[in-house]
């Protein structure tokens, strides 16, 4: 296969990922674990462009480049992935705008790697569909498949047994995401939690099954990073439906309603933690 023509659209959004609730079950003899968990994206993110190349390259700029390599990436890993299933001939001359904080629970290189796969994809013309971009991109990364299909879902397994349910009760709602600019290790956050499960996720309604919903992950998060507390102490003061860490952390999240109470949140947390880092986007 070759490269398409120029006109083809050459950039994709890495939208960020969060866990609405994140229960974790047990832990596998693998070394993973087996979670229940409602994955939504929000409609920004990293912006992942390519053009043509004779080689496949990686170009990283943005925020939060800074300590990022450019040949090992799961970026590259991903392209060649695909490359290699689709026997490609054609290069690519890939750029990451890094503006998500890394190690930051919410998608970040796996958010890239599968804004990489969909555009290859489109840029390569391999014709795969999502739920067949998301099968090949299993070996990854455990959230991967689900930044892949880029919609919200239902998670099980580790997070790769998918169940996509659209929005619902959560149509309009926008989110504010808020980060102390403190990287956690998720197999550290992993490692500290205190094993016992809890139950799964109850109730059909995405809102119900949030708010009556957890993540397993935060208090050993805190226990690293406890800036978190801080910023789930004045996210708790604002209009959130909910506010909770998303993944292993360190990034925190406020759903609400409606843009402007985003907007608002956000400038609150702007004056009570000055220096943190916050974005807010509207559901996908």
């Amino acid at each position: 296969m070759t490269a398409n023509s120029p006109a083809i659209e050459n950039s994709e959004i890495a939208c960020a990922k969060i866990n609405l609730a994140l229960h974790v079950r047990r832990r596998l003899s693998d070394g993973y674990h087996e979670i229940e968990t409602i994955f939504a994206f929000l409609d920004c993110g990293d912006v992942v462009s390519v053009s043509a190349g004779q080689d496949i390259t990686l170009s990283i700029n943005g925020e939060f480049s800074d300590g990022l390599s450019n040949s090992d990436n799961l970026i590259l890993d991903a392209a060649l992935l695909l490359s290699s299933h689709a026997e490609v001939d054609a290069g690519a001359k890939i750029a990451l705008e890094k503006r998500l904080p890394v190690a930051s629970g919410i998608g970040g290189g796996s958010a890239d790697a599968a804004a990489t796969l969909r555009l290859l994809n489109r840029f390569w013309d391999t014709g795969l569909s999502l739920s067949e971009l998301a099968k090949l991109s299993e070996p990854l990364g455990a959230d991967i498949p689900a930044c892949v299909i880029n919609q919200t879902s239902r998670g099980k397994g580790i997070g790769q047994d998918l169940e996509e349910i659209g929005n619902g009760s959560l149509e309009g709602h926008h989110v504010l995401l808020v980060n102390p600019l403190v990287q956690i290790s998720t197999a550290s956050v992993f490692g500290n939690w205190d094993g016992v499960d809890r139950g799964g996720l109850l109730g059909q309604d995405l809102i119900e099954a949030a708010v009556t919903g957890r993540n397993d992950l935060q208090k050993p998060a805190q226990n690293i990073a406890p800036s978190i507390r801080y910023v789930l102490s004045e996210l708790d003061k604002t209009d959130a439906v909910i506010s909770r860490m998303s993944g292993s952390g360190a990034t925190c999240f406020g759903l609400y309603q409606t843009k402007q109470q985003a907007y608002s949140a956000k400038k609150r947390i702007a004056q009570a933690l000055p220096g943190f880092w916050t974005m807010v986007g509207e559901l996908k």
